[in-house]
């Protein structure tokens, strides 16, 4: 096993309005809290990872359509969070023409993949975290031919299962096509509110079907981590004791003790 096993997660789901993003910026700095090194890459043309890290639109020099297109390695595109241990591979409107501008390019679903190949033995990281666009394009299949695993946030209300079933199946058509290796990491329930009965319905429901690849961690609704983007921090940075910060660093240490278990089962 590499001394630097790397982990790359691409979080995912086709369903809007799941909390993604949310997830993929509060996850990656608990786990920096916790002494991880962390990757974050913004796949979303419309850039709302970047900026709910602060990083402002003139600070995107490079993004991470410059590392898709080869005109960028992936460390000279990383840019450093205030959070010490976490990065950025921001992006910009550019990324939203790439399905046009790859064509029918070779390799075009592995640009992502042969771009990390150059961090995995050896580079500066312990998880890249692929924040994926809601859409089934060119750059979720690249997020998802690049990872390891999906880390599936799914929340608590009436349509979640539905999404999960088209997600399934794109997860299913990715292995059998392009990365046979890809496997779902867990599955977080977010939007969590105990005060509706329907919260607990979709939380025992998803349980039922995914059993322990669901985490114990759950997100709940919570203001301040609604709050926390528009002042370009992750909601540990604003708020470290509200309710939802220390929900999502319960989830960053039961992935790293899920990882170590992982890891040690395939020493």
């Amino acid at each position: 096993m590499s001394a630097n096993p790397l982990r790359v997660l691409a979080i995912a789901n086709q369903k809007g309005g799941v909390g993604k993003t949310t997830t993929a910026i509060n996850l990656g700095t608990a786990l920096a809290a916790c002494g991880e090194r962390v990757l974050l890459i913004d796949a979303d043309p419309q850039g709302n990872c970047s900026t709910g890290l602060g990083i402002g639109r003139t600070a995107r020099r490079t993004t991470l359509y410059d590392v898709l297109m080869g005109e960028s390695p992936v460390v000279d595109a990383a840019v450093k969070t205030e959070l010490p241990g976490l990065d950025v591979i921001p992006a910009d409107a550019d990324l939203s023409g790439i399905e046009i501008e790859l064509g029918q390019t070779a390799r075009r679903s592995y640009r992502l993949r042969d771009a990390l190949e150059t961090i995995r033995a050896n580079g500066p990281y312990t998880y890249v975290l692929i924040d994926c666009p809601p859409s089934l394009n060119v750059l979720t299949v690249n997020a998802m031919t690049a990872a390891d695993a999906v880390f599936v946030p799914l929340q608590c209300e009436f349509f979640a299962l539905e999404g999960l079933t088209q997600l399934m199946r794109t997860i299913e058509r990715v292995r059998g096509s392009l990365n046979p290796r890809l496997e779902i990491q867990g599955v977080v329930l977010t939007m969590y509110d105990r005060r509706n009965s329907l919260s607990e319905q979709v939380a025992s429901d998803v349980r039922a079907h995914f059993g322990d690849k669901v985490y114990d961690a759950v997100i709940p609704r919570n203001v301040r981590v609604s709050e926390a983007p528009s002042f370009g921090k992750p909601v540990l940075l604003y708020d470290l004791k509200c309710a939802g910060s220390q929900a999502y660093l319960k989830l960053a240490r039961e992935v790293i003790s899920r990882e170590r278990d992982r890891q040690a089962q395939a020493a």
